[in-house]
């Protein structure tokens, strides 16, 4: 069996319903700029369809054998740019080979665009073909992917509920989480709204989406909030002191990922757990992270980091300083990586009701797993189990 095709199927940006949420943004540590960039953001998902619909928004590569077996690998923040990566860089750089030598063509893709790759785009082209070579091997050996990675280990997997932003209503998102607590998760994750541009006044706002929260849901329930990059490490340390009451399992990406002594020196000094890792790439990359005891929580995406033949060491790595691994987002290639792995304890999920970026991606797959009572079931399909959904795909595929 032999790599005979790559593609990148470009999906453009869809039809978005209005946001009345908000999160920090990296750009929030620039004052009255980052005020400027978080309304700019909003105003997008209402700028007219006409001014968006050339945009790639999703990748999805799709891997075929001489002998006829499809591979899908989907990249969740594609553009036309890692298109074109896909199919003119990797592409010829994998056909003829083995899909089931991913070590030596994941290595082969790496080595030779380190003057163009090591981080961003380039790697999540990478994924994307890693990512549908697993696909393949678990179509061609009948076997889901989990069960080449290690098989089982556990049942289901337990799923938090990742949909609450910041909103101008707290009231509003106290009954999004107490809805969330009825459907049966257990844990959930919040978003801050306000950043070190926001002054003091915006720390008493942060405060109070999270009271606001865990009243809602009670104590028996996790509850974790994201900055998404949206802080200074002395912002963070003093947010997280005044965090200590409310008994958060952890603070994720206060600050950007290349402030790696910034991670540091908030795990030292803050009085909350810190996860990062979403916007981080290679066992290289997480090296550094974990090394310098920054985290505690590592959180990969299989669809950037690499694909899964990177992961998998990025994940044994972690294990070797007792570190757990919770994964950014819930698509099909993380969650076979979490079911074939006893350091990832939670999946992350997002049950948004409107359409965004995260939920959009799901829409593009037949068979991406779903949450019931908090907790996601693998079915034991060959490869992923996913199929693309030709209805949605050919509604918003980018000729």
């Amino acid at each position: 069996m032999r790599i005979a095709k790559v593609d990148a199927i470009r999906i453009r940006e869809p039809e978005w319903s209005p946001p009345i949420w908000w999160s920090t943004t990296p750009t929030d540590v620039l004052f009255d700029l980052g005020r400027e960039m978080r309304e700019m953001a909003v105003g997008l998902y209402n700028a007219p369809i006409e001014m968006r619909k050339d945009k790639v928004t999703v990748v999805i590569v799709k891997v075929t054998t001489d002998d006829g077996i499809e591979g899908l690998g989907g990249i969740a923040l594609g553009s036309e740019a890692m298109a074109q990566v896909v199919e003119n860089i990797l592409g010829p750089l994998v056909i003829g080979g083995s899909p089931f030598d991913v070590e030596l063509l994941w290595e082969k893709m790496y080595r030779s665009t380190i003057n163009i790759g090591r981080k961003g785009l380039v790697l999540e082209a990478i994924s994307g073909i890693d990512i549908a070579l697993w696909d393949i091997m678990g179509k061609a050996t009948r076997q889901p992917v989990y069960n080449l990675l290690g098989g089982r280990t556990r049942g289901k997997l337990r799923a938090y509920a990742s949909s609450l932003y910041a909103m101008k209503k707290p009231e509003r998102l106290a009954e999004i989480a107490a809805g969330y607590a009825r459907d049966g998760y257990t844990a959930m994750k919040m978003r801050f709204g306000y950043g070190p541009g926001d002054g003091r006044p915006g720390m008493k706002k942060n405060l109070d989406l999270v009271k606001v929260v865990r009243e809602a849901i009670g104590d028996d329930i996790d509850l974790m909030a994201d900055a998404y990059m949206g802080w200074t490490a002395q912002y963070a340390i003093e947010m997280l002191r005044m965090l200590e009451p409310y008994h958060l399992a952890w603070v994720e990406e206060p600050v950007i990922p290349d402030d790696i002594e910034g991670y540091a020196r908030i795990k030292r000094e803050g009085g909350v757990a810190i996860a990062g890792g979403e916007h981080e790439f290679t066992r290289w990359g997480f090296r550094e992270l974990i090394e310098r005891r920054a985290v505690d929580y590592v959180q990969l995406d299989v669809n950037r980091v690499g694909g899964l033949t990177e992961a998998r060491k990025i994940v044994a790595l972690a294990q070797a300083f007792n570190l757990p691994v919770v994964p950014h987002a819930h698509n099909y290639h993380n969650l076979h990586l979490v079911m074939a792995s006893a350091n990832m304890p939670l999946a992350e999920f997002f049950p948004h009701p409107e359409r965004d970026g995260d939920t959009f991606f799901s829409e593009l797959f037949h068979g991406e797993p779903t949450v019931e009572n908090g907790e996601i079931a693998l079915s034991d399909q060959p490869g992923f189990g996913v199929s693309l959904n030709d209805e949605i795909v050919g509604r918003y595929r980018q000729s």
